[in-house]
């Protein structure tokens, strides 16, 4: 892969539009009874269209084998090795939500979840309650006093909330609670290094109150913690590739992935026809776009399979919106696979493809894990998209002489 600090020599400003849609969690594995994955099973013709205009292929998040979260999925996609640009997803909520952090602040991602009368996690997302209760949830548990350090503790969406303590001499190397698995119980907040033992004090001490707040509060009767996090100082896309880009989401983790990187967060509805009118009034003020559809990754963390399906039809419906906007280059991928099958992410290949007046169509006609599976652009790392999408943009020069 080529280096920041040798694409920001070789990249030139230029009118052409980007857009970069996120099929959040689209790869998948096939069904029993069928053979085929859910996007081999959904109804695509738009999508289908598109990848017959494309050159196509699979990508690796981060390596094969390696199952990505939600950040290095995205980040490799934005350009931004994720075995370099390392973040928890504490930061990525609280940027999210709009918190103001500080230097030291460590924030960390929260879930509401179901434990047993054994402590022992029954539901790790509490049958995702309403952001409703998550709020009546929050202002329980920011009655909590901590010696030592301000708390925050703000709602997020359905089940999922941040944690943000506020203080001197903390550090955000800290172990997980969550063990993301059932039947399990909690895990205890472990530092990861010497610098971390007043914050796990602090981390494990709210937990242990927030389980006695909760105690009656079925099925929110307890917290998962993860993603323990800082703030860090990475180079902006701005700086990196010259570009204007702004960002198009419903969900606020990856509102703050992409503020993170310098991406101008647009407000948006949170339905795909809501992100696509978002879209078409913002689409003469910037030169990137990141458009985010949540719902194939929920879909198939349910292990729903039909509802997966389902999802993805619903995408390709409203493609022709997006469509008749002609932009210079499309990308159309995901930031890693999410199979029914196994209600979680997985390590497969996500399936890609890049429409534009100068990429070289190959023979794949329809925008399946199969299909892509023989595309031009074979298996390859998913941090080279974006540069891919800036040649096709024609906004790279020629390296060297």
């Amino acid at each position: 892969m080529i280096g920041f600090e040798h694409i920001s020599k070789i990249v030139q400003r230029t009118d052409a539009k980007i857009v970069l849609f996120i099929m959040d969690g689209v790869g998948g594995l096939p069904h029993p009874e069928t053979g085929l994955t859910e996007l081999e099973t959904a109804r695509t013709p738009n999508l289908d269209r598109v990848a017959a205009e494309s050159i196509c292929g699979l990508s690796d998040p981060v390596s094969p084998g390696i199952t990505p979260g939600s950040g290095p999925g995205h980040l490799a996609l934005f350009g931004y090795d994720p075995l370099k640009y390392e973040i928890g997803r504490g930061v990525l909520e609280a940027l999210g939500i709009d918190l103001e952090l500080k230097e030291e602040d460590v924030a960390a991602r929260g879930n509401f979840c179901t434990v047993d009368d054994q402590g022992k996690i029954s539901d790790r997302r509490a049958g995702r309650i309403s952001t409703e209760k998550n709020q009546e949830l929050c202002q329980l548990l920011s009655k909590i006093k901590l010696a030592g350090a301000e708390l925050v503790v703000a709602p997020v969406k359905e089940h999922r909330f941040v944690l943000l303590l506020r203080g001197n001499k903390l550090s955000g190397e800290l172990g997980d609670s969550d063990p993301q698995h059932v039947g399990l119980a909690p895990l205890s907040v472990k530092k990861l290094s010497p610098a971390a033992e007043k914050t796990a004090r602090l981390a494990n001490e709210f937990v242990a109150r927030a389980k006695e707040v909760l105690r009656s509060c079925h099925p929110a009767n307890m917290v998962l913690l993860r993603g323990f996090s800082q703030l860090p100082r990475w180079p902006s896309m701005n700086e990196v590739f010259k570009l204007s880009p702004a960002a198009i989401a419903s969900y606020p983790m990856y509102r703050g992935l992409a503020r993170l990187v310098g991406m101008k967060v647009l407000a948006t509805g949170s339905t795909l026809a809501e992100e696509l009118a978002t879209l078409r009034q913002h689409y003469n003020d910037h030169d990137f776009f990141f458009l985010h559809v949540k719902q194939t990754d929920s879909r198939g963390e349910d292990g729903d399979f039909q509802a997966k399906v389902k999802a993805i039809e619903e995408v390709d419906a409203h493609l022709p919106d997006l469509l008749s906007l002609k932009p210079d280059v499309l990308v159309v991928t995901g930031d890693h696979s999410t199979p029914a099958a196994l209600a979680s992410h997985s390590w497969h290949p996500v399936p890609f493809m890049l429409r534009s007046r100068w990429c070289r169509p190959d023979r794949v006609k329809e925008f399946s894990e199969s299909a892509c599976a023989q595309g031009a652009m074979g298996r390859f790392p998913a941090v080279e998209i974006m540069p891919l999408a800036l040649a096709n943009a024609l906004k790279l020069d020629k390296f060297g002489a």
